[in-house]
């Protein structure tokens, strides 16, 4: 592989994953960023003040755990490790104890009482064998990763039918298997990470999904905040000679005219003096990875795209955005029941039935007047986020996409008052706060349109094609341009699968 030039475009965790691979094996890869810094919306930074670490995206990372493509780069020897509330998740429910995602299964079912049996059998296949089963879920399609023997098509097939006759159905429908209303609300709180309602197939496996992991890796958070993994990443990176260039944005890709080695031209502006940009001249290279959803592919100048892939692209549906709040907080969040303290996520917004109705609000472009709402507690496990004394915690609501001016300011009221419905005092623990609307979002990283975090509603539709119908889903159909983002298999999450896999297929294609 010496003497193959990649360029990388966007430095998510997608991205830089991607590059790491092709780096380690003998390529030159210079990875262009917009941004001033690497990471996407997996960066951290002293938004609510200094010495205050709060994760702009992604805070608890249930696959990043155990994410194959992190496992293959050796992140913790580039200083990544994670750390473990006491209690993964928690679902609040109104005049009652929450209900607890344990990590361990029997202790969380057996606090479901006559629901034991149904949540052993919903989720303990799953747990017995999640070895297998994260790793066929994030593979990409009709390939496996290596020579192992759960590697193996049948094996991989095995393990996805275990998922697929537990996930396949609406959430809607496989929360009739409990009894209770703890149990189906504990199950809606994870199903609802799909940002699908309810009523569409597939959005069980969600439930199932998280359920598992809690179980069998847990949820844990990066020691330091999430920038913890973009600094492994970018380390990786550089230990094999890549580089990263911010402040760059690529604005075009073209073909190389003539003869010349190289297979394209990429294009672009660099931050000047004063955040001026300039036009720099064109860089050719054999091939460049688009760690961009279909929106930002379709604005590159130039890019020559098959007419068939173009109208998928164009077809791209991106769902419902969200409202997101970070907070510094004097001491803890004063909950009502003290157990929702130790926990590292907390899922807000009702019963089963509640959650469903607010997320199906959002998909047809309604602000429910009680959202859906996700918030998470880093400081439950990883002390070194605020100064003593003192935790973060940032919150989200499912909201219309592209919600925006008062819309977007009452959604964000709106997770306060869910908060506080189950912390009372929480608003005069609240030392500092910042609101962030899907445009905010869009303009911290173009790559969340209109706010949405998940590069592509997870619907039936767009889980086959992602974002295109092909057995090859990171090839564009050009020579020499892939695409590696959460737009492609196996979807959103900060665990960098989707840069692995692309990475991988372009290494097979070229070998």
């Amino acid at each position: 592989m010496a003497g193959h030039r990649a360029a990388v475009v966007g430095s998510g965790p997608n991205g830089l994953t991607a590059a790491c691979v092709l780096a380690r094996a003998g390529w030159e890869v210079t990875v262009y960023e917009t941004a001033d810094a690497p990471g996407g919306a997996l960066r951290s930074a002293e938004v609510l003040g200094d010495g205050v670490i709060s994760d702009l995206g992604a805070s608890v990372h249930p696959f990043g755990v155990g994410s194959p493509a992190f496992e293959d780069l050796r992140l913790a020897e580039r200083g990544l490790s994670w750390a473990h509330p006491e209690i993964p998740a928690a679902h609040t429910l109104d005049d009652e104890p929450p209900a607890l995602l344990h990590s361990s299964l029997e202790q969380t079912a057996a606090e479901l009482g006559v629901d034991h049996d149904a949540w052993r059998r919903l989720i303990g296949p799953v747990v017995a064998h999640w070895e297998e089963v994260r790793r066929a879920a994030m593979a990409p399609p009709l390939r496996t990763f290596g020579h192992r023997s759960e590697d193996s098509v049948v094996a991989r097939g095995a393990a996805l039918a275990r998922l697929g006759l537990r996930g396949a159905w609406p959430a809607d429908v496989a929360a009739r298997l409990f009894r209770t209303p703890r149990a189906r609300a504990l199950f809606a709180g994870m199903a609802a990470h799909s940002t699908v309602p309810f009523s569409h197939p597939l959005t069980a496996a969600f439930g199932v999904l998280f359920g598992a992991a809690g179980h069998a890796t847990g949820w844990p958070v990066a020691r330091g905040g999430s920038q913890a993994i973009v600094d492994a990443l970018t380390g990786e990176l550089e230990h094999h000679g890549g580089r990263i260039e911010t402040g760059f944005e690529v604005t075009g890709v073209r073909r190389a005219p003539g003869r010349l080695r190289r297979t394209h031209l990429i294009s672009g502006r660099r931050r000047g003096p004063g955040g001026g940009r300039a036009v720099v001249a064109e860089e050719a290279v054999d091939v460049v990875l688009c760690d961009l959803t279909p929106t930002q592919l379709l604005r590159l100048d130039g890019l020559e795209l098959p007419s068939r892939y173009r109208h998928a692209l164009r077809r791209w549906t991106y769902g419902p955005a969200i409202v997101k709040v970070d907070y510094l907080i004097d001491g803890t969040i004063p909950w009502a029941h003290p157990d929702t303290a130790r926990a590292g996520t907390v899922h807000l917004g009702g019963s089963h039935a509640q959650i469903s109705a607010s997320e199906a609000a959002a998909a047809r472009g309604v602000l429910s007047g009680r959202p859906y709402v996700l918030l998470t507690q880093p400081s439950a496990a990883d002390d070194s986020r605020a100064p003593a004394g003192q935790s973060v915690v940032w919150a989200y609501a499912h909201v219309p996409h592209g919600l925006e001016g008062p819309a977007a300011q009452r959604a964000a009221e709106l997770i306060d008052a869910e908060i506080a419905v189950n912390a009372p005092g929480f608003r005069e623990a609240v030392l500092a706060r910042q609101a962030w609307t899907p445009q905010d979002l869009e303009s911290m990283n173009a790559n969340l349109v209109g706010g949405t975090i998940s590069g592509g509603m997870p619907t039936v539709r767009q889980f086959v094609a992602r974002p295109a119908l092909s057995l090859q889903p990171y090839r564009t159909g050009t020579e020499g341009i892939w695409l590696c983002s959460s737009s492609t298999p196996p979807g959103g999450g900060a665990h960098g699968m989707n840069g692995h896999n692309a990475a991988q297929a372009v290494l097979r294609a070229l070998g």
